[in-house]
């Protein structure tokens, strides 16, 4: 920053925001693990044609459930999809962050970031909460999406550090991940339908939520269901409740 008060033109919102208003930007707020509310357990799995991420409603404090009807999936830009596990309330915060990188990004360029420049900003910005991870208030992002040049559907994952791993088949993350993932392992296959994969997330929230207290199962009696969002050539969408309503009453009745 120059004297006079002028500011190098940067395609990171990020970078711009440190420099303008650094007080803006996501900052510890010294809450214990227990005291802030966590969200739980968010799936995603590929398809002929695309991703489909999906997540549950329930964030946790402790032992206690905070809420219920949480919604942990966003769309990121016309192409992706966030979904988060963690401290909530600094997760949301960073996925509002990241979509206001991506938008100020394809402003500043004229172009939309490549699915792989997307996977790489939203690691920065994991890294960039690094010390709160430290102090046990960590946010794990899900990143999916359709990948434009390659014409297919790809997963992403990430560790508090802001490692990217790119992801095969299908994924999950958060306190229910690994009853996810076992379900997925018997349910997802390559060349899976769009229908297809959607059943086999939900049927994997459920499962999971067999074994896991932390995770928010399809619950009927309340009508509140997973979140559930697909990416592919036609950009992003989400289900309506009634949607998923209707394939988790197909699902559970398969069971």
């Amino acid at each position: 920053m120059e004297n006079s008060g002028t500011f190098e033109l940067t395609s990171s919102f990020t970078r711009f925001a440190e420099r303008v208003a650094p007080e803006a930007l996501p900052r510890s707020g010294g809450l214990g693990t227990d005291l802030a509310p966590h969200g739980t357990t968010i799936v995603a799995a590929a398809f002929d044609g695309g991703v489909v991420m999906a997540g549950d409603r329930r964030a946790t404090m402790g032992n206690l459930i905070a809420q219920r009807d949480i919604e942990k999936v966003f769309g990121a830009d016309e192409y992706s999809i966030i979904g988060i596990a963690g401290v909530a309330g600094i997760a949301i915060e960073l996925v509002r962050l990241f979509q206001v990188e991506l938008q100020h990004y394809e402003k500043v360029e004229g172009l939309p970031l490549s699915l792989d420049g997307k996977a790489n900003r939203l690691g920065a910005l994991v890294r960039g909460n690094l010390d709160q991870a430290m102090a046990g208030l960590a946010v794990i992002p899900m990143l999916a999406g359709w990948d434009i040049q390659r014409r297919q559907g790809r997963i992403f994952s990430y560790d508090a550090t802001g490692g990217r791993y790119e992801e095969t088949g299908f994924h999950a993350i958060g306190s229910g991940a690994a009853f996810a993932r076992g379900s997925l392992k018997k349910t997802h296959r390559p060349g899976l339908g769009e229908d297809a994969a959607i059943a086999a997330a939900i049927r994997s929230l459920y499962d999971a939520a067999d074994d896991d207290s932390a995770t928010g199962g399809p619950d009927l009696a309340r009508s509140i269901f997973p979140v559930v969002m697909s990416a592919s050539a036609g950009g992003v969408r989400q289900l309506s409740s009634d949607q998923v309503a209707e394939i988790t009453t197909r699902v559970l009745e398969m069971l």
